[in-house]
């Protein structure tokens, strides 16, 4: 979280929400509806179906509940505001790419539901990203997860031994019926081929998997020369930060509450998750997908930082208006609409939100990278 700027803001998703409660804007009460809860730039990207097919959708829901579909907006906003600072882009940019977010929203919230997306509305980088989604293969996936291609989790660094009752309970997990359905469901496989467990690891992803169970399974599937091999996430599933509709009902499982709030959001990553129970623990399951990308910005132009924008909070849009009925979905564009000022072109709320939010986080930053210097000079 040191590295950058943005990298602090992602990675400060709890802090994000006591920050907003104590913030003095007046953030509007959307209608119910499954949210991201964490919609930063990172946690976008392609996604494959059960299929193979790819599009732009959110990508990590440990976050989601049903909740205030403005917080999605907030939270893309300071990501995105965040990014452009790195990208050492003006405050004008900033204020532009606000006012494209809003356009963007907006213009989901009106779209044809029943029909795809079309691709000439997609930034430069991001139909780049997507061409190059689409010719991954299973070698790409495992050099880039496991630094080989063998029927094998390397031990080392981010992969360590398991103890014997995880792997017997992981064994016992991957022998039932709903995680072969899960599986042979998946790349045209047939239901019948056999799903046999080849080695498995804990799975050292990041500081926020300590402390957790998180492990990495290799499978093979088929028989003979049929045979492919395929890398499952378990991870389990905790609660969420993000703050929730008291008048809506939500599954108390929060692996149930994440495979949910997956199929809601990201229709292409909610049909290959399940969720289970492991070592009585709740554990959300999910192939790992060549295909699947994330977002990541390194340096910007002021177009792209806009572009960029209006098309992001366009797929978070539509992850929401999926949701709503036609009705709710032109009640809500108009709550948000409502609002502009004189001079942006966006809801004052929104702007002053990403603004207030912004600052708060380059001091926490900075106070944060402060306490890193004096642990490591320790």
């Amino acid at each position: 979280m040191a590295r950058s700027a943005h990298a602090y803001v992602r990675g400060s998703t709890v802090k994000f929400y006591e920050w907003l409660e104590q913030s003095t804007g007046k953030v509007p009460e959307g209608p119910p509806v499954w949210i991201c809860g964490d919609c930063h730039l990172g946690n976008l990207g392609p996604m494959a179906d059960a299929k193979g097919r790819v599009a732009v959708q959110i990508r990590d829901l440990d976050q989601t509940v049903i909740g205030n579909p403005a917080h999605d907006l907030i939270r893309l906003g300071l990501s995105l505001a965040s990014a452009a600072r790195g990208s050492n882009l003006s405050g004008v940019t900033t204020a532009k790419i606000v006012e494209a977010m809003m356009a963007g929203y907006a213009s989901a919230l009106v779209g044809d539901y029943d029909r795809p997306v079309d691709k000439s509305y997609r930034p430069e980088n991001i139909q780049s990203l997507l061409e190059r989604s689409v010719k991954r293969r299973w070698r790409h996936l495992a050099m880039e997860r496991l630094d080989s291609v063998k029927p094998v989790v390397p031990l080392g660094k981010k992969f360590w031994t398991l103890s014997k009752p995880e792997k017997a309970a992981l064994k016992t997990l991957f022998a039932t019926d709903d995680l072969h359905a899960m599986v042979t469901g998946l790349q045209s496989r047939d239901a019948g081929d056999r799903v046999e467990m080849v080695d498995a690891a804990y799975w050292m992803k990041g500081c926020s998997s300590l402390g957790r169970l998180r492990f990495a399974v290799m499978l093979r599937v088929g028989d003979g020369d049929n045979a492919s091999l395929c890398l499952i996430d378990v991870k389990e599933a905790v609660g969420a930060a993000a703050p929730r509709a008291t008048s809506v009902p939500m599954p108390r499982d929060n692996a149930v509450r994440v495979v949910t709030g997956a199929k809601a959001l990201s229709p292409n990553l909610g049909e290959r998750m399940i969720a289970a129970r492991l070592l009585d623990t709740g554990v959300v399951l999910r192939e790992l997908m060549p295909q699947d990308l994330k977002i990541e910005v390194e340096r910007l132009s002021q177009d792209e930082a806009v572009e960029l924008g209006r098309y992001l909070a366009g797929v978070v849009g539509r992850a929401h208006g999926r949701q709503m009925d036609p009705r709710t979905r032109e009640a809500w564009r108009a709550d948000l609409l409502k609002a502009h000022t004189s001079t942006l072109d966006a809801p004052s709320w929104l702007w002053s939100s990403v603004v207030e939010l912004l600052a708060i986080h380059e001091r926490a930053y900075l106070d944060h990278c402060r306490r890193f210097a004096l642990a490591a000079a320790a």
